[in-house]
């Protein structure tokens, strides 16, 4: 269990970096780390440059990490896993989704209204990696920690409050799973990533997108589209992050600090992670709310209808796992377990 002076640690994890010795020796372990979003995005700001922070601070400067923001080194965010596999970076975090089907046990966490709590899907996720997922579909990479985001909305060109709203409607999803649903829902499914959503909108590509309000600030959503769907009790959907490391990188580190990156990845990280993506959904709420924007809060009962319209999801979700040769079912009960016994 998280405990929330596990939670204080990582948020004070700057404040220790920043006592560090300016005459500290030059670092042994030199690795670079790249993502897709701006640097002062939630993720980059609040939980990456953390535990990046944290790491170097534990090591004693043994361990630096470089942090590129924005895909600064190049490539697209699909390709932010391979290029962690071949060596091109040393880490990243991702969207496990940007490469569809890859990781399909992952995508359990995807499925609609499965979710109710960031942090315990988060804990839930590393458990399930921990057991499993990581060996079995992440073996190429060593796998640090795994999370999922706060609530999925819908922000749209207009107001969303029935599935049959979506009719006739180029939605943006994060996700194989998050795309399925929309096409269940009505909606023409459009897949990309995040960064490329604000040209999108503002180009009348799409008509709305679906992604968590933590991260409408820094993609300016609020300005570009004035309505906003969220749900009362389970979530929407939420997507699955992983922040991973080449294995050549981490098996040639000493013990000591493997252990350096152990003791500061795994469930309390995730955990972390979690909670703090979705607490800042908040903010990003209130500025739509101060702009003025169209925010419709489905009540328990419409959500309800919108969750059994999204039911066949399950079932053709189960059945595209059976042909991989995985259980999908098994998958589906020990994540509802597990979140159901986090504390």
């Amino acid at each position: 269990m998280t405990t929330r002076r596990t939670l204080l640690g990582y948020a004070g994890a700057a404040a220790v970096a920043l006592s560090t010795s300016s005459a500290a020796m030059a670092a042994e372990y030199e690795f670079t780390l790249q993502s897709f979003l701006p640097a002062q995005a939630t993720i980059p700001a609040m939980i990456i440059d953390v535990w990046a922070d944290k790491v170097e601070a534990a090591s004693d400067g043994r361990i630096e990490i470089t942090r590129f923001p924005s895909m600064q080194l190049g490539g697209a965010p699909p390709e932010l896993f391979d290029q962690v596999i071949d060596g091109m970076l040393d880490l990243t975090w991702n969207v496990n989704g940007y490469t569809p089907g890859r990781y399909p046990s992952t995508e359990v966490f995807e499925l609609p209204f499965i979710v109710s709590d960031a942090a315990a899907a988060s804990s839930a996720l590393w458990q399930m990696m921990e057991s499993n997922i990581a060996d079995s579909e992440f073996g190429d990479m060593k796998v640090l920690g795994a999370w999922v985001h706060g609530p999925g909305v819908i922000h749209a060109n207009k107001e969303i409050s029935a599935p049959a709203d979506f009719n006739g409607m180029k939605i943006r999803g994060a996700s194989r799973q998050v795309n399925a649903l929309l096409k269940q829902l009505g909606a023409t499914p459009v897949g990309m990533p995040v960064p490329a959503v604000p040209e999108a909108l503002s180009k009348g590509v799409i008509d709305g997108t679906t992604i968590p309000w933590e991260v409408t600030r820094a993609l300016k959503t609020s300005e570009l589209v004035e309505n906003h769907t969220e749900f009362t009790g389970p979530m929407f959907y939420t997507v699955t992050f992983t922040l991973a490391m080449n294995r050549d990188k981490y098996d040639a580190l000493p013990d000591d600090l493997k252990a350096v990156m152990d003791d500061n990845s795994g469930l309390d990280f995730s955990v972390f992670a979690g909670t703090t993506q979705a607490g800042e959904d908040t903010p990003g709420r209130e500025f739509a709310v101060s702009r003025g924007n169209n925010i419709v809060t489905l009540d328990a009962a419409q959500s309800a209808v919108w969750a059994e319209a999204a039911a066949p999801v399950y079932d053709a979700w189960i059945a595209e796992m059976a042909e991989k040769g995985i259980d999908g079912q098994a998958l589906i009960d020990e994540a509802k377990a597990l979140m159901a016994a986090y504390k």
